[in-house]
């Protein structure tokens, strides 16, 4: 807690935003002044809260996972996210919190603790996973009516996007507003992006991070929504990262790239010393292969997400891999030997980025315990118009191969899982009951 007041009274701050991410990786928390914060030392929350569905309900099943008494968890600040929130109108701080039982064990139902389970696993066998996230998103009008359909942002020309222009310059700089504004509050925030581009949706960008750390990226991530959100309303827009908010336009991802290196050595094991594929990185893209199926409702959490999934638009239906193929869900990007790495292009931009990190690290663990292995590359289109789907159509269908799963179950924890189950289902049967406009269209007079 020095460092924390240390910080505090260096940026002259006079509120603290005291946060941690729900299940949906939102963040929840409290508003503090300053001196109410550093007394209280972190505080406490409903742990209800964590098992939360994205329209504030519970799932059936939730007062079997946590106490009936809607109890209070404990919260320990991490002084390691530490940052100012550069949008507020007075200093203010916001810091990510740890959640813990009463017992003062990590709390099963906490997104990061998740994660750190997952982590400890990899501790144990003398590794460490580096991963590098890659975020879509699309920049669109501001709407009140949630019957209306989502419309590209206008951008400086006054001219809305119609047109396909991946990596256009002129068509980045249609936002160049809103991008100095992000690029501002992203080294206000220590937020380590990299490069940003145009992406093949109209008035859709992509962000990268610089390779890490796993729970350090999740954290990153958890701030770039935030940040980002804030930033296009302050230009009159909104951003978002829903995984397909137009139907004509391609989906937004969260790619993530992925790698294991050797604590001791300090070499990346999924290459040999003359630079060709170990067998650790067979067999943790076999595991990828085999139990990302089972893993797609921490990829794809959404009712929304699924509709993402589809051939010609740019998103994996199946299982291949490739070299530099990036038509394939599975991709292994051509680098050098120390960044040979795998990029996992399953999960959406909607997902918790601390359980989607978690899950795609637990799949490949699996994969190396149980030394699987992968198919054959893939060095032709992987999915093109016409091709099967082989993955999951829908949420429901997500969920049952999650469920019928114990080795995820296992790994991510059987507790977490049957709550995340529980409020999935709940998100998917509250969506059931809506009658679309397709439906009244086609169905009314028609059948």
């Amino acid at each position: 807690m020095e460092a924390l007041e240390r910080f505090l009274t260096e940026h002259g701050i006079t509120e603290v935003e005291s946060i941690l991410p729900d299940m949906t990786g939102n963040a929840r928390g409290k508003f503090y002044p300053t001196k109410k914060f550093l007394a209280e030392k972190g505080g406490r929350l409903p742990e209800t809260i964590l098992v939360q569905t994205v329209t504030g309900d519970w799932a059936d099943n939730h007062y079997d996972l946590v106490d009936a008494s809607d109890r209070d968890m404990h919260l320990r600040p991490d002084g390691s996210t530490l940052r100012l929130v550069p949008w507020a109108d007075e200093p203010t701080a916001q810091v990510i919190n740890d959640c813990f039982t009463s017992d003062g064990q990590p709390h099963p139902m906490s997104s990061r603790a998740v994660l750190r389970r997952v982590l400890n696993l990899f501790e144990k066998e003398g590794l460490q996973p580096i991963v590098a996230p890659e975020m879509e998103f699309y920049l669109v009008e501001k709407t009140l009516d949630p019957d209306s359909e989502i419309r590209p942002a206008t951008g400086r020309s006054g001219r809305r996007e119609t047109a396909r222009r991946s990596y256009s310059i002129d068509a980045a700089n249609e936002f160049n507003p809103v991008i100095d504004t992000l690029y501002n509050y992203c080294e206000a925030m220590n937020l380590e992006v990299d490069t940003l581009i145009h992406e093949s949706g109209a008035a859709q960008m992509e962000i990268n991070f610089l390779h890490g750390t796993p729970l350090y990226l999740a954290d990153q991530v958890f701030f770039f929504k935030r940040t980002l959100r804030e930033t296009a309303m302050k230009h009159g827009v909104y951003a978002t990262f829903m995984a397909k908010p137009m139907q004509n336009e391609p989906g937004s991802a969260m790619h993530i790239h992925q790698s294991l290196i050797d604590v001791t050595s300090g070499q990346n094991v999924f290459v040999q010393e003359d630079g060709t594929f170990s067998e650790t990185f067979y067999h943790y893209l076999g595991g990828l292969q085999k139990y990302t199926p089972h893993a797609l409702p921490f990829f794809a959490p959404n009712v929304n997400s699924y509709r993402r999934f589809a051939p010609e638009i740019a998103a994996p239906i199946n299982m291949k891999w490739g070299i530099d193929n990036r038509t394939a869900g599975l991709r292994i990007p051509e680098a050098v030997p120390a960044a040979t790495r795998i990029e996992n292009r399953f999960p959406g931009a909607d997902c918790n980025p601390y359980l989607a990190i978690a899950a795609t690290l637990a799949c490949g663990y699996l994969g190396m315990k149980g030394k699987l292995q992968p198919t054959k590359p893939t060095y032709d289109a992987a999915a093109e118009e016409g091709d099967t789907v082989e993955l999951a159509r829908t949420l429901e269908e997500a969920l049952r191969l999650l469920e019928d799963c114990p080795e995820l179950r296992d790994i991510m924890g059987s507790d977490f899982v049957e709550a995340f189950i529980g409020v999935k289902r709940a998100e998917y049967e509250t969506f059931h009951k809506v009658i679309s406009s397709w439906e009244r269209e086609h169905l009314l007079l028609n059948v």
